[in-house]
């Protein structure tokens, strides 16, 4: 699993047309509940230099998941059916980032105020795919981390 900073150096193309589709914005976050099967969370990831993350309240679904299988999907919104802004999605696992200097770094780049119970999470990357639709086709750039 890598850190958005290593996307960022990896392939700056994807991790800046991720940015422009994720910071601070609404997407979808695709999580594995106890009993196998998906569940999918609006959540807001926002971004620093070399992190990606999300504040998630101790009672929600998508904490009780990460008990269980810390492994995610993430798919920003969509402007609108025909995909003309494009798509990102990224995969890989969460990890619990609450040390103070995380949290400070967090909270500086979040767009909101997050209660101060809520628990910070880094997304931590294996895979990112930045699609853009040319005259009604996809043309995807796939980013992974060397197994």
């Amino acid at each position: 699993m890598q850190s958005w900073g290593e996307l960022r150096q990896a392939s700056p193309d994807i991790a800046e047309f991720g940015r422009e589709r994720l910071d601070g914005k609404v997407a979808y976050l695709a999580t594995i509940r106890a009993d196998g099967n998906p569940r999918v969370h609006p959540v807001t990831a926002f971004l620093s230099e070399t992190r990606c993350f999300i504040f998630a309240e101790p009672e929600s679904s998508k904490v009780r998941d990460f008990l269980v299988n810390p492994h995610f999907h993430l798919h920003c919104a969509m402007s609108d059916s025909s995909g003309s802004s494009g798509e990102f999605q990224m995969s890989g696992m969460v990890l619990v980032s609450d040390a103070d200097t995380c949290r400070a770094e967090a909270e500086q780049n979040c767009p909101f105020r997050p209660s101060s119970r809520a628990i910070l999470y880094e997304l931590k990357l294996s895979a990112a795919v930045a699609t853009s639709y040319r005259g009604g086709r996809p043309d995807r750039q796939r980013w992974r981390t060397e197994k």
